[in-house]
């Protein structure tokens, strides 16, 4: 099959997958959404960032999911923010053979999330251009430069991107998918990041554990802190939503 280089391929070939009906899950998880998709357009699966075809990405999603999508990985801009993070508010964790914290959890700005049973609760609070922890006593130091964060947003999404809905049955390796429709979204647009943490639609993830075996043993771990949206949600992200099929 030859690769697609342009919207106009994209939307034949989409249009034909969609003719096929439900589809067998290529990948069992969260990801075989994508991966089934990519096999069936013929674009090979890469970590690189940039373009899946042409000048686009491509991106899918089950369809009236609640799940959530990460758009960067982040550790806090504060020296050594992962390991005070850690030891101030984490937990022990049955995963490990020993005693050492580890710090798992989805803040927002509109309420405090209580951290296990810990006595702590945190949460996130934009003030003058940076996003804050804070915790039961106020803002803590550590924090994400605004700045940085749009820097890295607009590199990641400042392409064009075609998202695609599907319906979805049946669980793992079984999973079936239909796709359904597929848009062209742009116009990504960095200067709402403050009002989407402010209304609950972007979310902190903190996801801090510790190293498991080796030299690093115990030592902390960022196993992916960042920002995460629902992905009813990540259509704000964007000035401009086109349907193609």
């Amino acid at each position: 099959m030859e690769n697609i280089f342009t919207l106009e391929e994209f939307v034949s070939r989409f249009k034909r997958i969609k003719e096929l009906g439900w589809i067998r899950t290529h990948r069992a998880g969260r990801t075989g959404i994508g991966k089934t998709l990519e096999d069936l357009l013929d674009i090979a699966e890469n970590n690189i960032q940039g373009p899946d075809f042409g000048d686009y990405e491509l991106k899918s999603a089950r369809k009236n999911s609640n799940s959530m999508l990460t758009l960067i990985t982040k550790s806090p801009d504060t020296r050594s923010a992962n390991t005070v993070l850690r030891l101030k508010y984490g937990y022990s964790s049955g995963a490990y053979d020993n005693t050492e914290k580890v710090l798992h959890s989805t803040l927002n700005a509109l309420s405090f999330t209580t951290i296990a049973d810990t006595g702590h609760k945190l949460k996130v609070t934009p003030k003058d251009n940076k996003i804050y922890i804070e915790d039961e006593n106020g803002l803590t130091d550590i924090f994400w430069s605004v700045e940085i964060l749009e820097r890295q947003l607009t590199k990641k999404l400042g392409n064009k991107f075609i998202y695609v809905k599907a319906d979805s049955r049946g669980t793992n390796e079984n999973e079936e998918f239909y796709y359904e429709t597929a848009y062209l979204v742009e116009g990504f647009s960095a200067n709402n990041i403050i009002d989407l943490i402010k209304t609950g639609a972007i979310y902190i993830d903190l996801r801090i554990g510790q190293y498991h075996g080796g030299k690093n043993n115990g030592k902390t771990h960022d196993h992916g802190t960042g920002l995460r949206i629902k992905e009813r949600d990540q259509a704000q992200l964007f000035k401009t939503i086109t349907k193609l099929v």
